[in-house]
């Protein structure tokens, strides 16, 4: 009976601590990339990639259908710097580019600073927003 035991400990000793290795490294790779909610991938570019500013994009509020209210933003417009293919890049245009600020189930709030939400085509990733937030001016209740 030990001699089973010791045969399945000592023997390819070497190839089996490799392997808990191996699998604790890959193990802490993915714990951390879903702490960080990352892509473990994203930072390894298979392609060359290139940055494109895109200046003075009108900022989108999105909100529900029943609400009527005149909501605005400040400031109106933001740069968007997005990284993709440079092939993609020289054929994209402004209206490519989606700015959004989702108002949707907010009735009513005051000083109120919203992240700035951007949609890009596929194959291009936003990289920056400036401002990254926009202040949310709602009417003054009569």
């Amino acid at each position: 009976m030990t001699g089973l035991l010791e045969n399945l400990v000592l023997k390819d000793f070497w190839l089996k601590l490799f392997s808990i290795a191996l699998a604790s490294l890959i193990w802490f790779t993915v714990n951390i990339a879903i702490q960080n909610q990352v892509s473990p991938t994203a930072a390894l570019p298979l392609g060359r990639t290139e940055h494109r500013t895109f200046s003075n994009l009108p900022v989108v509020i999105l909100s529900s259908a029943s609400d009527n209210r005149t909501v605005s933003v400040n400031p109106k417009e933001v740069e968007v710097t997005v990284e993709g293919d440079p092939k993609v890049l020289r054929s994209l245009y402004n209206h490519d580019l989606r700015v959004l600020v989702d108002l949707t189930g907010i009735e009513a709030a005051h000083d109120m600073r919203k992240r700035v939400e951007v949609s890009a085509p596929a194959g291009v990733i936003h990289w920056k927003v400036d401002p990254p937030e926009v202040q949310v001016v709602f009417p003054p209740n009569n």
